[in-house]
Parts: structure tokens; C-alpha cells; sequence
């Protein structure tokens, strides 16, 4: 590590303050990945700066304690195509790692629409460095949660949660969460009841805008499925003409014809706010108990958060109840699964670097305060004018109602029991009187 980047690489590894129990937290970053990450088009310089705060409050010193696994994302640990296109079409890989397709002297701009490479995911000459190096940091850290290396894998370049099979879409130019999803669950688990069975993997969105690009891929009309291995939960904002438009994105419907039970949307309303996703959460901790997963994929996209140019949601960063902290504190802390955060949208770079900051000092059960003052380092300035960590809730009406809500309630709790009954359980624990402890 130098004062002029980040870390080469990083991992911790340490016991909570508060147990006795040893928790590893993996944190992948390089050079090269926050380097080239940021160049994305619709998030100039984000990497660097996000990963610039989590050095400076010192999470990344844990590596000095001399119990740490190291993570590397580097050009010398890059994926072969033959992991992308566990996914991505073999066409659409060729093309989007073909340097020469995207030199000034190309003549294959006449195809960039066929692969999606236009408007909002625009040519950039390091494209095929970008989707290498995401799409391995991301498949590193589930990789690491596979091996039984971590408990929590971190890769807040990751979570391109709309890229396609075949194409780019949405800022997003390569499906990372789906490679990584596609990657444990075909770990065996070994279960003391049960025995040998495959693994079930949860992805949560909580970003502003639908999965559509996770969601698509392991949608089953009609929930065919016969051994279901993956749930998908998109908590998102949705209105019309509002992107992704999908028809994937309303609120979840069991009497549907073509409703899955492991494909789920909870859309949310404008000025969405902490006590709304309190109010919400049972019904996500039900489904996670109900469905049992042993990974879980968290999208952390937090252009929800207050302060961001979409200006939709009133969420906040701080540590009330329904707030983005307490979120993923019932993840990472009472969940007990192994974890992999990936990062998403977020438009306000210091509100981004403020919020996956505190959520890697979540992770590592050292919880930065909300009042902590943002150390003194070269781009300071930009966290004008708190200067510290917090990014409090919006003031704008929230305009969910009680009546939605208690709808959601209905639904969710009605779309569990049709998950026990697919999936056999003889019985299904619930967290619900935990949620408010």
C-alpha cells in the first residue's frame, strides 16, 4: 500500500469484540481494479475514492495484525473467458474483451449496439481491462466464501447488476453477481439432517433500481424449478418509465400464472425512508428463513441513500432502526450465513465511500461511529460540508403507505408458505420476533 492508491491487496481476519466466535472478512481491491474501475463512464474515480476512505480510517491496518488472508485482483489473476462465459454468451465475450474493438481506429463501432455498447454504457478504451478485472474480483471473493477461507467476502467494485447474457445495459458491462451466484451454488453442502445437497443461494438487491439482469437469469416462469437453488429479493424503486422497466418488477404476485416463489420484487414508493424499511424487513427475514440459504449475496447499491442526484429515497446511512447500517448489521451479525457484499449504484461519491466504508467496519465488527470526522487526506474536500461519516435521512414525504405495506405483509408471508411447501420444510423458524430486539 502507498499514499498515492490503495491497497495492493487486502483481507482481515479477527475475533468480535462482542464474541468469542473468529470471523474472517475478506476485502478485495488492487491497484489495478480501483484504477481501472475508475474509469466506468457513469462513476469517474468512485473505486478510488471509496476504497481512499476505507485505508484512511485504518480498516485496511488489520492487515499489520499478521492473522489476515490476502485477495488479489490483479492482471495476473484475471478469469479466462471460459468463467465469463459460464454466463455471458461466447460472442459477447470475444467481442467486449477484444482490445482493437474499442481503439479509436475501430471499425466495430457498427456492432456496439448488437452488445448494448451505447447511450449508458458508452465505449471506453479500457473496457476489456474493466469486465476482466470486476468479473474476477467479484468470482475472488466467492471464491474465497467456497474455499471456507472468510465469513464475509467484500468487492465494492462489484454488483453489475444489469448487464445481460448477450449484452451491456445499465452502467453494467459485465453480470458479476451472476457469475458469482452461478459459482457457489454448485458447492455440495453436507447437511447433518438431510446429507449431501446442493447448495441455496440468496441474492438481496437493496440498489434504487430493479435486478433486472440478476433477476432474468434464474427466473422460472410458473416457479418450475423442481430443485431450487437460488432466491432472488430485489427491494427497488419502480415508476413508470423509471429503469429498468421489467415485468419482473411489481410487487411479487403468487396468483400470477407466471410468478416464481424464488424470484421476488418488493417495489417501494417515493421517499422511501428508515421506518419503511423496518416495517419491511420481517417480511425479508422471513423469506431468508424460509428458504434457508447457505450463501448470501447482498447488492448494496445506495443510491437509495439520501443526497443522491436520483433523489427518490429518503433512506439513511445511520444506525436507526430500518436505517442501511441496521440492515446489514441483521445480515452480517444474526443472519449466520456466509456473505458476499458487492457494491451497485450510488451517484454521490462521497455518500458512496461514507456508506461502504461503515459497512466494511460493520463487517469487521468495528463499527465506525456516524459522528466520525472523515480523516484529513487529499481529497477532503469533497465531504464538504458535515465532514463526517453520517448521511442522514432525506425530509420529502414518504409516500408508501400503510395499506401497501400491510399488503406486502400479506403477500410475503403467503409466498413463504409456498416456499416451505416446495422446498419440504418440516418447519420453518422465524426471526420475525428478533427483528425489532
Amino acid at each position: 500500500m502507498d499514499d498515492r492508491g490503495v491497497s495492493r491487496s487486502a483481507a482481515a481476519s479477527l475475533h468480535s469484540a462482542d464474541t468469542s466466535e473468529l470471523i474472517h472478512v475478506g476485502y478485495v481491491v488492487s491497484n489495478d481494479l480501483a484504477t481501472i474501475s475508475s474509469l466506468l463512464p457513469s462513476n469517474i474515480n468512485r473505486s478510488l475514492l471509496v476504497h481512499s476512505l476505507v485505508k484512511q480510517y485504518g480498516l485496511l491496518n488489520l492487515v499489520n495484525l499478521g492473522a489476515l488472508r490476502h485477495l488479489f485482483a490483479s492482471f495476473a489473476l484475471l478469469p479466462p473467458h471460459q468463467d465469463l462465459t459460464s454466463y455471458h454468451t461466447r460472442r459477447y465475450i470475444e467481442f467486449v474483451l477484444n482490445a482493437q474493438n474499442f481503439s479509436r481506429s475501430s471499425s466495430a463501432n457498427n456492432l456496439y449496439a448488437e452488445y448494448g455498447i451505447e447511450e449508458d454504457c458508452p465505449a471506453f478504451a479500457s473496457l476489456p481491462h474493466y469486465v476482466r478485472l470486476v468479473g474476477g474480483a467479484t468470482m475472488t471473493a466467492a471464491n474465497t466464501l467456497v474455499k471456507d477461507e472468510v465469513d464475509i467476502a467484500i468487492c465494492w467494485d462489484g454488483g453489475r447488476h444489469h448487464a445481460q447474457k448477450s449484452k451491456a445495459s445499465g452502467f453494467c458491462y459485465v453480470a458479476d453477481c451472476v457469475l458469482a451466484i452461478l459459482l457457489l451454488k454448485k458447492e455440495r453442502i453436507i447437511d447433518a439432517e438431510a446429507g449431501p445437497r446442493k447448495a441455496r443461494v440468496m441474492y438481496l438487491d437493496l440498489d434504487l433500481h430493479f435486478s433486472d439482469g440478476v433477476s432474468q437469469a434464474f427466473y422460472s416462469p410458473g416457479g418450475a424449478s423442481n430443485e431450487p437453488q437460488v432466491l432472488t429479493f430485489s427491494i427497488h424503486h419502480t415508476s413508470p418509465g423509471f429503469f429498468p422497466v421489467s415485468q419482473l418488477s411489481s410487487l411479487s404476485d403468487c396468483s400470477h400464472h407466471s410468478f416464481d416463489p424464488f424470484t421476488l420484487s418488493l417495489p417501494l414508493a417515493r421517499g422511501a425512508s428508515d421506518p419503511t424499511f423496518a416495517r419491511i424487513w420481517e417480511s425479508v427475514e422471513s423469506i431468508k428463513n424460509t428458504f434457508r440459504p447457505d450463501y448470501v449475496v447482498v447488492q448494496c447499491g445506495v443510491d437509495g441513500l439520501a443526497g443522491d442526484p436520483y433523489a427518490v429515497w429518503n433512506w439513511s446511512l445511520g444506525s436507526s432502526e430500518g436505517s442501511l447500517s441496521w440492515c446489514l448489521s441483521r445480515i452480517l451479525h444474526v443472519w449466520q450465513c456466509k456473505t458476499l457484499l458487492v457494491g451497485g449504484g450510488g451517484y454521490n461519491h462521497p455518500n458512496a465511500a461514507r456508506a461502504w466504508t461503515h459497512l466494511t467496519s460493520l463487517a469487521l465488527r468495528k463499527p465506525l461511529p456516524m459522528t466520525a470526522d472523515i480523516p484529513d487526506h487529499p481529497v477532503f474536500p469533497l465531504y464538504a460540508p458535515s465532514f463526517t461519516l453520517d448521511v442522514p435521512s432525506g425530509h420529502s414525504q414518504d409516500l408508501n403507505t400503510d395499506a401497501y405495506l400491510s399488503e406486502v405483509e400479506t403477500r410475503f408471508a403467503e409466498i413463504a408458505d409456498i416456499i416451505c411447501r416446495v422446498l419440504g420444510n418440516d418447519e420453518v423458524v422465524s426471526c420475525s420476533s428478533e427483528v425489532n430486539a
